[in-house]
């Protein structure tokens, strides 16, 4: 297979700034400032949604009145925040193996199809009539997106808070550092003065844990990080060891677990461990770039890693083979996947996030244009929107439109974030606490 990298050109679209430095943008990049058809169809193809003709702007919350008046064509390219968001689509896969071949781009329904305003007959509305009424649970509505969010509670660790995560059925937090994990419940998401409800000591003192993933039942979590072993806690009824998956490095900087829970993989410098949690065995000790194991995330059959080379790389999970490596051109900080795990999203030292499509030969890239020690990614489980936290600031985003719904400024460095499965609190964790809002809707 070649280990060759091919180098990826990305078109440029102006957003996230202020709309005299759009018009800029465009002018000095040569793009009109009405998008083409087919772009407008990329940036509607993210997740599956049929693109749309443009309508006139509207005010989803205040976070979004800090852009100007624009034309309607103008409009597609409207600002998320206060830096330059781009976004572009290209093939840029590299055939370690063979590639699926398919289409760039699902296209929408046709628009513009003639419409008969003829009444329907007698017979069409009785065969109408005739059809039972779909009961109201079964009724598929449109997922929501929070429109902002309100700072309820602090979470006071004591330490750095390196890795944290939060249920939805229970709403308990796990704050994890150096020598403990502390167990919060729900009341002490809205005050500042509680006390953890239990107390997780590690192994040994100076173990510390820079990795967590709560299970898809909420039920148990396993955690990673500078110790000898990978830990498997069941969190009900009390919080205790299950496991200590003995490890093979001194770190693991990353974990994923697949939505059956039957796998996990576990990064570390030059390699993945690959772990059946149902027999907690180590399956495959799996090779990979030195400079490419700082994440890990896994889609169905396949996982991915990336790192300090730049590249993201994609492995077959049953062959352990390589399939594609992209070249992203900056340092990657941190991957996850939307819950239908069609897209993959990487987080970049450049505060850039890179879309790539699991099966299709697609890309897209939001650049942020900004150098960042810190780089967390979380997609909400309803898949209407994902958190990226970069530094002291954490923005909430819409799929596809990639349109802000909220932003919070912390005074200090967001080290981690997670979404409870309910969509309903965030948490973040930082130098010694983790933040709790509550996501209004």
């Amino acid at each position: 297979m070649s280990g060759e990298k091919e180098e990826a050109s990305f078109r440029m679209f102006g957003a996230y700034g202020e709309p005299e430095e759009r018009r800029d943008v465009l002018e000095s990049s040569g793009i009109s400032s009405q998008p083409e058809p087919q772009v407008q169809q990329q940036l509607g193809s993210l997740f599956g949604v049929p693109w749309q003709p443009p309508g006139p702007p509207i005010q989803h919350s205040p976070a979004d009145q800090e852009t100007s008046m624009v034309t309607q064509q103008q409009w597609h390219l409207q600002g998320l925040g206060r830096s330059e968001l781009q976004a572009a689509g290209l093939p840029d896969a590299q055939p370690g193996e063979a590639a699926e071949s398919s289409p760039s781009f699902l296209l929408g329904s046709e628009v513009g199809q003639p419409y008969s305003s003829s009444s329907p007959s007698e017979e069409v509305l009785s065969l109408l009539r005739a059809i039972p009424p779909i009961p109201d649970e079964v009724v598929v509505r449109q997922k929501r997106a929070p429109q902002g969010s309100w700072k309820v509670g602090t979470l006071f660790h004591g330490k750095r808070v390196y890795a944290v995560a939060i249920s939805g059925s229970t709403h308990h937090v796990y704050t994890c550092g150096s020598g403990y994990i502390r167990v919060w419940d729900e009341s002490a998401l809205h005050a500042g003065d509680k006390a953890p409800r239990a107390q997780l000591d590690l192994q040994h003192p100076q173990d510390r844990v820079v990795t967590c993933k709560l299970f898809p039942d909420e039920r148990s979590l396993i955690t990673g990080g500078a110790s000898q072993a990978v830990t498997l806690w069941d969190l009900a009824p009390t919080p205790q060891v299950r496991a200590q998956l003995t490890s093979t490095g001194p770190t693991c900087y990353s974990l994923a677990v697949s939505s059956d829970a039957h796998i996990c993989l576990a990064c570390f410098h030059g390699f993945v461990e690959i772990w059946d949690l149902q027999n907690q065995i180590l399956i495959r000790k799996h090779e990979v770039p030195v400079y490419g194991s700082r994440c890990v995330d896994i889609t169905g059959n396949i996982f991915w890693t990336g790192g300090e080379d730049t590249t993201l790389y994609s492995w077959d999970l049953r062959s352990y083979q390589r399939l594609h490596q992209h070249n992203l051109q900056n340092e990657i900080l941190s991957i996850t996947h939307d819950p239908g795990e069609e897209w993959v999203l990487a987080g970049l030292r450049t505060s850039d996030i890179v879309f790539l499509h699991t099966r299709r030969n697609e890309q897209f890239k939001a650049l942020m244009k900004k150098y960042t020690r810190h780089h967390s990614l979380k997609f909400a489980s309803c898949g209407s929107y994902f958190v990226t936290a970069i530094d002291t600031r954490l923005s909430g985003l819409e799929a596809p439109s990639l349109q802000k719904l909220f932003q919070i400024e912390e005074s200090s460095g967001i080290l981690c974030c997670d979404v409870s499965s309910d969509n309903q609190y965030l948490v973040m964790g930082s130098s010694s606490s983790a933040t709790i809002y509550q996501l209004l809707y």
